[in-house]
């Protein structure tokens, strides 16, 4: 059996549930992992069983054993490592978000149109468990039309410092870590609906709370207490054409009673669902309200299922055998809402698309 042969850019922290999904994918053969610090790229090509460590993206790049690659790297450098791979026809799989600016994923976009390779942006809730199961009970029009859903990703104590806390390189704080990922699995499920405007406000009240004692929280591995150039929070009401609208709120430091609070909700005019923190679909039936509870493995998100899921429907469709269901289309109109928030925070007005 010919098997894919893939490599990664990037060994950082995100770059192990790449790795190991791939490592663990029977139709992939992990050929290379990229990673600026050579004993970081030596060290993962031995945990992983890969073959080549490089330290330079674009020696990989003109390899032509490599077919595929995963871009893990900081989210400042997705859109040039995407088009640079695109151009040397590799498929890519990139790490959320496509790109910081509009202008770069259109710049993607185009690179796609001319490669004539596929991008897939790793919107990795889309393949959790749970989103899978409420999408069919959607698309089967169980919860009717959808024209309302509503976000929260909150954390108390949650800035992970060092690029995360980096607007240069991270390309925003909460919004571009964790608010994309309730966003977009909100407009998924809504069936992509365009959208009509969008009003935003960002907060930088609190900083990184790096003085909080007693209390522990992830960490990057280049944190630095004293560098936060990114908000505390952000919240927005994003509105689509066809009438339906969206509410969100992320922190990354809050003054919050819980240490996390995540929930994400659906609601239509057959039906709503709540699909975290637990997975429960709600409906009428005979004259009475009914919380239906699916029966699935695991009812919220569960990290390396949902990488796995993505990383095989990467493969399937690097191998002609699927179409990708997070295509780079889908990675532009995202850029285009967080950057909206911002614009329209900055500039105290709601932002209309034409």
């Amino acid at each position: 059996m010919t098997k894919l042969k893939v490599a990664v850019i990037g060994a950082g922290s995100i770059s192990d549930a790449h790795l190991t999904s791939y490592m663990e994918h029977p139709e992939v053969e992990l050929y290379g992992i990229v990673d600026m610090n050579e004993e970081r790229a030596r060290a993962a090509v031995q945990k992983y069983g890969a073959k080549v460590a490089f330290t330079d993206y674009r020696e990989m790049l003109t390899d032509p054993q490599v077919e595929a690659v995963s871009i893990c790297t900081w989210n400042n450098t997705h859109g040039a490592l995407s088009i640079a791979a695109l151009e040397a026809g590799k498929h890519v799989l990139c790490e959320k978000p496509l790109c910081t600016t509009v202008e770069e994923a259109l710049r993607v976009e185009e690179a796609v149109r001319r490669s004539g390779k596929l991008l897939m942006v790793g919107f990795v809730r889309r393949f959790g468990t749970n989103a899978q199961v409420l999408r069919r009970f959607i698309d089967a029009g169980d919860l009717g039309e959808v024209y309302y859903a509503k976000a929260s990703y909150l954390r108390r104590l949650g800035n992970p410092g060092g690029w995360f806390a980096d607007k240069e390189r991270a390309g925003g704080g909460p919004l571009f870590d964790i608010g994309i990922h309730v966003i977009d699995l909100c407009w998924y499920l809504m069936g992509r609906p365009k959208v009509k405007s969008i009003s935003g406000n960002t907060y930088k009240k609190l900083g990184n709370r790096s003085h909080i004692k007693n209390l522990t929280f992830y960490k990057a591995a280049d944190y630095d207490a004293s560098q936060n150039t990114v908000e505390d929070m952000a919240n927005a009401l994003i509105r689509f054409e066809n009438g339906a609208s969206l509410m969100v709120d992320v922190s990354f430091t809050l003054h919050a009673k819980m240490k996390n609070e995540f929930a994400v909700k659906i609601f239509g005019d057959r039906g709503g669902a709540e699909i975290e923190p637990d997975f429960c679909i709600v409906s009428e039936k005979h004259d009475t309200i009914i919380n239906v509870t699916p029966q699935i493995d695991h009812r919220s998100f569960e990290f390396m299922d949902g990488f796995r899921n993505e990383i095989d429907h990467f493969v399937q469709a690097c191998l002609g055998r699927q179409e990708v269901i997070s295509p780079v289309g889908d990675g532009v109109e995202l850029t285009k809402i967080l950057c909206a928030i911002y614009e329209s925070s900055e500039k105290g007005i709601e932002i209309q698309f034409g």
